[in-house]
C-alpha cells in the first residue's frame, strides 16, 4: 500500500512539474524574448540596428526596406534606432562600450578604425565571399569599408564632392564656372556685395570645414601626395609641412574674408546647403546628396554642377566617402545580420535607395543607369572619366585618430579665422597631429 502512494505521488509531482514547465513557456512566448518559438520549429530573432547619418527621409527610406525585409523574413524581427544626427555617433560608441546588444551598426569611413581597434565590429570576408552580389560591388566601396585587408562594413551609397553654381548669378555677373581655387576665389568675391546679403562661396568653418581645408591643402600638394597615405607625402611628411600648404591656407584665408558670409565661421553642413538653397550664397562645394534639397526649393535653371576645382598643378584630389552596414562584434546573431545586410545592399535595393536620397550607388553596374548619366549627376561621371585630372586618393580610414581629426582642425582652423593664431602655427599643430598618428601606428 505504501509503494502504490509513492507511485501516486511520484507521478502528481512529474504531472505538476510538466505543468509548470508548460506554463513558464507560454510566458516566454507572450513575453516576445529575442529568442522564441516561430510555430514552425524555426527560431525567431530580434536583431537591434542603429543607423548614424539620421535624417527623416533617409531614416523613413531604410525602415521602408527593414520592413520588407521582415516580410521576406517573418522569423526575424529588428529594432530600428534612430538617434539625433547630432548624437548618432556618440550613442553608437557609448552603446558598443556599455556591450549593449548591438547587431546591426552603421559604421562610417571617419570611425571604422576606431571601431576595429575597439573591437566593435565583425569582419565581413567570409560572409562577402560567399554573397553572388559581391563581385558587381565597386573597387572604391570596398576600399570604403576595409581597414587593412579586412572588410568591416558594406557601403550603403558613396558620396563624391562637387561644385555646384547659381548659373542665374553667374550669367549676370558674365563670370564663367570657376575650375581652380585661384578662380574660385575670384569669381567668389566678385559675387559678394554684403549690402544685399549676398555672398560668393557657402564657407563652412564649423563641424566638417576640413572638406574644404585639407581639399585645397591635397590640391596645393598635387602630385606630392602619397594617394595610399594621403595625410602624407610621398618623402614621408605629413602635407600640412610644405610651402604648398601655407599657400592654400593663405588662399584659404582670403576666401572666408572676402568672399564669404562672416558667420559661416560656425556653419556646419545645414547651414552651408540652406544658405545656397536661400540665395545667401552662390558657390557651394558638397556631395549628390543635397541635390534632391536643390531641386525642391530652387528653379529649374537658377543653378547647375561643375566639376571639383583644382590646384595649381592641374589636379583635384577627392576621395570617395561613405558610410555603411556592420555586424556588431559581439552580436548573437550574425547569420541574421548578415542576411538583412545582404538585403539592404542587393543591387536593387541599393540602386532604388541611391536614387530616392541622392548617392551614388555601390555596384558598378548601376553607373549605366540614365539616372546617373544624365543632369546634375553627370558631372560626376565626367570626373571619373579623367582620372588624371580628378584623381581618387584613400583616406587616413587606418588611422584611429581620423574620428577626431575633424573636431582638432575646426578648432584650430576657427582661432586661425578669428586672428587668435596664424597660419604657421595652425599649420604647425595639424602637422604635428599628424606625425604624432604616424609614430603611434608604427609602434
Amino acid at each position: 500500500m505504501k509503494t502504490r502512494k509513492k507511485v501516486l505521488a511520484s507521478l502528481l509531482i512529474s504531472i505538476l512539474t510538466i505543468s509548470m514547465l508548460a506554463g513558464c513557456g507560454s510566458k516566454n512566448e507572450e513575453g516576445g524574448s529575442k529568442n522564441e518559438g516561430s510555430g514552425n520549429g524555426e527560431k525567431k530573432v530580434t536583431l537591434r540596428m542603429i543607423e548614424s547619418l539620421t535624417s527623416p527621409k533617409r531614416t523613413a527610406l531604410i525602415q521602408a526596406m527593414v520592413t520588407k525585409f521582415e516580410e521576406a523574413n517573418p522569423n526575424i524581427k529588428v529594432e530600428f534606432i534612430s538617434p539625433p544626427f547630432d548624437q548618432a555617433d556618440n550613442k553608437i560608441r557609448t552603446m558598443l562600450a556599455s556591450n549593449e546588444q548591438i547587431d546591426v551598426l552603421e559604421a562610417r569611413d571617419l570611425n571604422v578604425a576606431e571601431f576595429v581597434n575597439n573591437g566593435y565590429l565583425e569582419p565581413l570576408n567570409t560572409y562577402a565571399d560567399k554573397w553572388s552580389d559581391y563581385a558587381t560591388i565597386s573597387a572604391v566601396s570596398k576600399s570604403v569599408g576595409s581597414v587593412g585587408d579586412k572588410l568591416y562594413f558594406i557601403p550603403n551609397g558613396l558620396y563624391q564632392r562637387q561644385m555646384f553654381y547659381r548659373a542665374d548669378w553667374l550669367k549676370e555677373a558674365g563670370l564663367n564656372p570657376p575650375t581652380t581655387w585661384d578662380e574660385l576665389y575670384e569669381v567668389s568675391k566678385k559675387l559678394t556685395d554684403p549690402a544685399q546679403n549676398r555672398f560668393g562661396f557657402s564657407f563652412r568653418g564649423g563641424a566638417g570645414s576640413t572638406g574644404t581645408t585639407d581639399a585645397m591643402i591635397l590640391a596645393f600638394n598635387g602630385d606630392k601626395v602619397n594617394l595610399e597615405d594621403s595625410m602624407f607625402t610621398k618623402d614621408g611628411a605629413t602635407i600640412y609641412s610644405t610651402p604648398e600648404a601655407k599657400a592654400a591656407m593663405e588662399l584659404y584665408l582670403k576666401l572666408y574674408k572676402e568672399g564669404s558670409p562672416p558667420d559661416s565661421i560656425n556653419w556646419g553642413f545645414q547651414e552651408q546647403v540652406q544658405a545656397f538653397t536661400s540665395g545667401v550664397t552662390g558657390i557651394l562645394l558638397q556631395d549628390p546628396d543635397v541635390i534632391q534639397s536643390l531641386q525642391e526649393k530652387m528653379t529649374e535653371g537658377t543653378w547647375a554642377t561643375a566639376p571639383l576645382v583644382t590646384g595649381p598643378t592641374g589636379k583635384a584630389l577627392f576621395a570617395a566617402g561613405g558610410a555603411g552596414w556592420g555586424i556588431g562584434a559581439k552580436s548573437e546573431y550574425k547569420e541574421e545580420a548578415w542576411k538583412l545586410i545582404e538585403f539592404l545592399s542587393s543591387p536593387e535595393a541599393n540602386t532604388s535607395f541611391s536614387k530616392d536620397y541622392g548617392l551614388i550607388p555601390i555596384h558598378a553596374s548601376a553607373t549605366e543607369d540614365e539616372f546617373f548619366k544624365t543632369g546634375p549627376y553627370k558631372t560626376l561621371i565626367d570626373m571619373t572619366n579623367k582620372p588624371d585630372t580628378f584623381v581618387n586618393f584613400k583616406p587616413a580610414f587606418q588611422y584611429p585618430g581620423n574620428a577626431q581629426w575633424g573636431q582638432v582642425a575646426m578648432e584650430s582652423g576657427q582661432s586661425l579665422l578669428l586672428g587668435n593664431t596664424n597660419v604657421d602655427e595652425t599649420l604647425k599643430k595639424w602637422d604635428q597631429y599628424w606625425a604624432d598618428e604616424k609614430s603611434k601606428l608604427n609602434k
